[in-house]
């Protein structure tokens, strides 16, 4: 039986508005989740349920297989960081990360150890004596994380944690949030809008729209497996590349490219006849010229981004923008013309009116 069991949860708000639709979830014991979707897709109502912050209006929430949905927050044994910081401002830094274990009776002793060793990990080793006011933005997010994993419970919620500290501290704490969660064993549910953060953090990643969930899977099964053109789009940097065209005696035409489809659909292409596709592609995929026992599809360079390692290809393609990416060293000329191969099994058909994958 899974630790935690979310049954077609629903919340509907007094004035009508339906906020998530039909939510299923089963995490199991020790798992790192992480809820993604744009802003106001429903993942942080849906975490404030799971933490007993918001009334569930239908649907069984369950820990360890007893119906939690009316239990308090401290009945789950929940530890959650907001998105904001949320901490105590008349308390130093030391007494924000000590209070929850103060409330649990833990011994003096204990405490400073455990209080020591999360300010080493976080970096706040010397602000300890701090007040929240003298510390900057991220430093206080810092103590916010650090007040939530200093406590030994079976839950941990955590609501966009980083979304206040610059780059090169989100590189770090996400490594550090992931070897904590490893140490402690609890289970994790992270909510975040930033793929980044879901792809290299979670077990398993749950992708939301307007308050539905539209895929859970790994990493690798939302990346390239995507079940629609939403999570295809959304899970991955730059986006991938969508073109629609109609198929016509089993080919879709772009420029002065015909694409037969049955090279990969196979037979199904008969089904989409005379119908709009979406041909989709990622920007990594491609390898420019004509390459064999792939798609050639032509187009004219418009932008270049260099960034070091890659570079990005902005082309105009038949009247519909893509993006490539391309090595350092194979940047193409400014308003020249290109063409590029992309391999078979690096190919998505979407069907255009469902917006489903193929």
């Amino acid at each position: 039986m899974a630790y935690l069991t979310l049954k077609n949860i629903n919340k509907i708000y007094p004035n009508g508005f339906h906020a998530v639709h039909d939510f299923n979830l089963e995490a199991e014991r020790g798992e790192f989740i992480v809820f993604v979707g744009p802003s106001g897709c429903g993942k942080s109502t849906t975490l404030r349920m799971i933490a007993g912050l918001e009334d569930i209006s239908k649907g069984d929430f369950l820990i360890d297989g007893e119906l939690a949905n009316n239990w308090g927050p401290r009945e789950r044994e929940v530890a959650m960081v907001f998105q904001s910081y949320a901490l105590y401002p008349n308390m130093s830094v030391y007494d924000n990360l000590a209070f929850g274990l103060n409330l649990q009776g833990v011994d003096e002793d204990v405490i400073e150890e455990r209080v020591q060793k999360t300010a080493k990990i976080l970096g706040l080793t010397e602000y300890l004596d701090r007040m929240p006011r003298a510390l900057s933005g991220g430093q206080r997010q810092r103590v916010a994380v650090g007040r939530s994993i200093i406590r030994k419970v079976g839950i941990f919620l955590m609501d966009e944690p980083l979304s206040n500290l610059d780059a090169k501290q989100r590189v770090t704490m996400r490594s550090e949030i992931t070897q904590i969660h490893r140490e402690t064993g609890a289970t994790t549910i992270y909510v975040t809008h930033d793929q980044t953060e879901a792809m290299t953090m979670a077990d398993r990643i749950v992708v939301m729209k307007n308050g539905y969930v539209q895929q859970v899977g790994t990493p690798k099964e939302v990346y390239f497996n995507p079940v629609n053109m939403f999570v295809a789009g959304f899970i991955g940097e730059p986006p991938m590349n969508f073109i629609t065209r109609k198929v016509e005696k089993g080919c879709i035409t772009i420029g002065q490219h015909s694409l037969d489809l049955s090279k990969k659909l196979g037979e199904r292409v008969s089904e989409y006849e005379g119908k709009d596709i979406v041909f989709g592609f990622r920007p990594e995929a491609i390898a420019l010229g004509e390459k064999a026992d792939a798609y050639v599809v032509s187009g004219t360079v418009e932008l270049t981004e260099m960034l070091g390692d890659n570079a990005n290809v902005y082309v105009d393609v038949d009247g519909d923008k893509s993006i490539l990416k391309v090595t350092p060293h194979e940047i193409p000329d400014m308003d020249s013309d290109i063409a590029f191969s992309i391999p078979y099994e690096g190919v998505y058909i979407f069907d255009a009116e469902t917006e489903n994958v193929i």
